[in-house]
């Protein structure tokens, strides 16, 4: 392809609202357009890299033995309502939801788990039938409170969702471990450097939930990793070994402390400097909205631990979870916010404790009256010990659970994720078959997201420099930038014209740089572009001689135009075979 036919443009200056290098990148050199907030229009370019992204993917899963199918993005309220999904996703605030033209509910899908499981209960009635996997490459819409990021994080996206059906929980995981293979095969032949982790299954609901993390510092998502061991974990649902608490000191009476604007940990150090934060309990409050309900709840912690909002939501089974407002705290403490603490709250807050809170004895908490803390509080003997779980949050340092290794907490995007749901969906929309027996079971369902533009984006965030994007070579573009130095020079043009037709006729595409610019210009959009291979046709064009050069660096080569072919099938088999 030549650029002469191609809307090829490039900008200098990165967009104003462009927080991370994929997104500056893919602006600036035209693969993506911003229509509004979250919204965008994929460029050519873009498009080439989704549908290489795409065709990785049907290969994989086609191999795996999946069916494709497409599904309505459009979908009714009723299925969603008999999922038990509707309420939560609209309090949520991420479903586009209206009514249409004859006054019926819909929304736009933010996934298919309805869908397909309606689609699924009207067409396998047998265990004989069974398993089956089912996938499909679509648009998914979710209205984000604050789209950024570029593709990271957008309200319209472009996703992959398969869905597994088996008769047995034994066969479901079976399936599970061979997506689980599908995946890793994917994100390899992407050319991605990626991790995966246990992850938190959040709204989708099931089970034996993990992530596939693209290693990123520009990652959104925090993931808690143990290099000795091979333990890695998104932080929402990471667990850990943590330090013992120190010696309980010797047992006195609980007393007051009057502790003036000590509203933190740190403050609280400057006041009693011979305190360890392991002895200083926080109590967090939050308010906890149920589908029926809405109720204060409060967490304590050691000083020197946060508390873990995602695990805390699903040891409560809540719809959210939010901090307290001032108004709330001052309602259920009777202080200003910063004193809350175990003793003396409201009658209708519901106290839990971190397990870090464990064999802690002889502590300091709040009081529950502004400025005032409480000292030497004993469980057992000052308050009972409170309903004590794991709402902790990881920290660099911990030692993971079997005490073998030590976490470390690095950085990542997630570009897949895989569930075991079991019958959640099933079960509740009455989607059955008919076992050996005869009697009527739930199916055993899975599903797996992949999303494909933030493969994209993630390629970026692993791969560019300061002059632009470094493609990996399967999801490139185009494999070879072919320059032509002097498009107004007949030998240099039949030299490019042979090359290009020489490597497009061998299935390897070309984009061709024939435009009359300088040589500096070319090269600085060559580098933005990325792609991987660089051909240049210059001045020993007469002598059949061209410039060779990678995108990932080093210095250029003077090669026979002979040899072009042969290097660049090497570089793609290289590329394959890693």
């Amino acid at each position: 392809m030549r650029i002469s036919q191609c809307l090829f443009t490039t900008l200098k200056e990165a967009p104003a609202d462009a927080e991370v290098a994929s997104h500056a990148l893919m602006v600036r050199a035209g693969f993506l357009e911003k229509l509004t907030a979250g919204v965008y229009v994929y460029g050519p370019l873009l498009w080439r890299v989704l549908r290489k992204i795409e065709t990785i993917v049907r290969e994989e899963h086609d191999k795996a033995g999946c069916l494709e199918l497409l599904m309505p993005a459009l979908q009714p309220k009723e299925i969603w309502v008999e999922s038990g999904r509707w309420e939560r996703y609209v309090k949520d605030g991420i479903l586009y939801h209206f009514e249409d033209g004859r006054g019926r509910e819909v929304c736009l899908g933010p996934t298919h788990e309805e869908v397909i499981t309606t689609f699924v209960r009207g067409r396998v009635t047998s265990y004989k039938q069974l398993p089956v996997t089912l996938y499909q490459i679509q648009t998914k819409f979710r209205d984000e409170i604050r789209p950024r990021f570029g593709l990271m994080r957008g309200r319209e996206f472009v996703m992959k969702d398969a869905y597994s059906f088996d008769a047995t929980a034994e066969a479901m995981a079976a399936s599970y471990e061979r997506m689980r293979e599908v995946y890793r095969a994917i994100f390899r032949r992407c050319g991605l450097r990626f991790t995966p982790v246990l992850a938190d299954a959040g709204a989708i609901g099931g089970s034996g939930s993990e992530e596939f993390m693209v290693d990123a510092d520009t990652g959104e998502d925090a993931i808690a990793v143990c290099r000795a061991t091979g333990y890695a974990a998104n932080v929402e649902k990471a667990v850990s070994r943590i330090s013992a608490p120190p010696a309980a000191p010797a047992e006195v009476a609980m007393h007051k402390e009057s502790t003036p604007k000590a509203r933190s940990v740190d403050d609280l150090r400057k006041l009693f400097p011979d305190l360890p934060a392991e002895r200083m309990l926080k109590t967090v409050l939050y308010r906890a909205t149920f589908e029926d309900r809405e109720q204060v709840v409060a967490v304590m912690a050691r000083g020197d631990r946060e508390v873990n909002e995602v695990k805390l939501l699903n040891h409560l089974g809540a719809l959210k979870v939010e901090l307290a407002d001032e108004a709330l705290v001052r309602k259920a403490t009777g202080a200003a916010p910063g004193f809350a603490g175990p003793i003396g709250l409201a009658d209708d807050v519901r106290v839990l404790a971190d397990q870090s809170v464990e064999g802690v004895q002889g502590f300091l908490c709040g009081g529950n009256e502004t400025d005032t803390h409480w000292l030497d509080v004993w469980f057992g003997r000052d308050l009972p010990q409170p309903e004590t779980v794991d709402l902790g949050l990881v920290k660099a340092g911990d030692r993971t659970v079997e005490g073998d290794g030590e976490i470390e907490i690095t950085r990542g995007i997630e570009v897949g994720h895989i569930f075991q749901l079991g019958t959640k969906y099933s079960a509740a929309m009455g989607a059955t078959f008919a076992d050996e027996g005869g009697q009527l079971q739930p199916f055993h369902m899975g599903c797996y997201g992949i999303g494909v533009s933030r493969v994209a984006a993630s390629a970026i965030e692993q791969n560019h420099d300061e002059a632009g994007m470094i493609w990996p070579l399967p999801i490139a573009p185009y494999t070879v930038m072919l320059i032509q130095m002097r498009p107004d020079d007949e030998v240099q043009t039949a030299l490019a014209q042979e090359l290009h037709d020489t490597l497009e006729a061998e299935g390897i595409d070309v984009l061709w740089d024939d435009r009359k610019l300088g040589a500096g210009a070319k090269f600085k959009d060559a580098d933005l572009v990325g792609i991987p291979l660089r051909v240049v046709v210059g001045r020993d064009a007469g002598e059949r001689r061209i410039e060779w050069k990678t995108r990932t660096g080093g210095d250029a080569e003077a090669l026979s135009a002979d040899e072009v072919l042969p290097r660049v099938q090497a570089a793609v088999a290289a590329a394959q075979a890693s």
